[in-house]
């Protein structure tokens, strides 16, 4: 199916494509355009603007300052599975990032177009979740930043008002003793995670001293696994006691989850402490 028709609009600089959303109500932001694009297609989406933001040079890039890593929200994914600072002091997000559709979607789909879109079958935001991600925003009121676990809030639902812009992700670099890891049960035409898994552990002396566990796929934004981070708090990450913490996955879902006539809510559920297991299980063999 054909998009509907639409104005193009290409913008210079973030304030100018800030100015052109308000100039035009409704019109949508085109980054790598692997999000948007499908929609507009399959009619889902049918705005009478597109406003290109794709070549500011001024949201893209990677770097590190002061514990912070700081990618420009046209960042792409393939760019970020190939950095080497990503796979430094991010891991799981270079890994996740490299598991994203094919190749032709991680030349041209980019970081902040993937946040912005809050695709719960999505791959990043269940990372940015567990990494304690913050979301850098331009807004009205200029720069703010938003929490990854109340940024998303839902199917395609996010705390970003009307004429807001992503400009960046920062996540605080890994810590002495963390490894982590990420792992997904894909659907295997679209690539998209029916379950999606981030584990990080910071082990001490063999013993785990802390985790962050997050999951999405099956369910309307990712959630932290908070009963399972617990059961693991102080006990050294032997096959039986991930194998315990992992049992505790339901405790944390809720009642609201996701599925299709691929996989089922229930099948979902059940499946979930699988990929929990594997994904700390990988966090954990990282260890050195």
């Amino acid at each position: 199916m054909y998009a509907p028709s639409f104005n193009y609009l290409r913008a210079g600089s973030v304030a100018e494509a800030q100015a052109l959303l308000k100039q035009h109500p409704g019109a949508k932001l085109l980054a790598g355009g692997h999000s948007l694009i499908p929609l507009l297609k399959l009619r889902l989406a049918s705005p009478s603007v597109l406003i290109d933001i794709g070549r500011l040079a001024e949201l893209k890039g990677v770097s590190v300052a002061g514990g912070t890593l700081r990618i420009g929200a046209l960042t792409t994914h393939a760019d970020i599975a190939a950095s080497s600072l990503v796979r430094q002091h991010a891991p799981a997000l270079a890994e996740a990032a490299g598991q994203v559709g094919d190749p032709a979607v991680r030349n041209r789909g980019t970081i902040g177009g993937n946040v912005a879109h809050a695709d719960p079958a999505s791959d990043l935001p269940t990372v940015l979740t567990a990494l304690d991600a913050q979301l850098v925003v331009a807004g009205q009121a200029g720069a703010t930043s938003h929490p990854a676990a109340s940024f998303f809030q839902g199917v395609m639902a996010t705390a970003m008002g009307e004429h807001d812009v992503v400009t960046a992700v920062e996540v605080p670099v890994a810590g002495r003793g963390q490894t982590m890891a990420y792992e997904k049960f894909e659907h295997p035409a679209s690539r998209y995670a029916v379950i999606g898994v981030a584990a990080i552990v910071t082990l001490e002396g063999g013993t785990c001293t802390g985790a962050k566990v997050a999951i999405g796929g099956l369910v309307p934004r990712p959630v932290r696994l908070a009963s399972v981070e617990k059961a693991l708090g102080g006990r050294a990450l032997s096959p039986d006691v991930i194998a315990v913490a992992a049992a505790q996955t339901d405790v944390d879902l809720g009642s609201e989850l996701l599925g299709d006539i691929y996989a089922s809510a229930e099948y979902r559920r059940a499946v979930a402490p699988v990929y929990v297991t594997r994904a700390l299980t990988a966090a954990a063999g990282r260890a050195t």
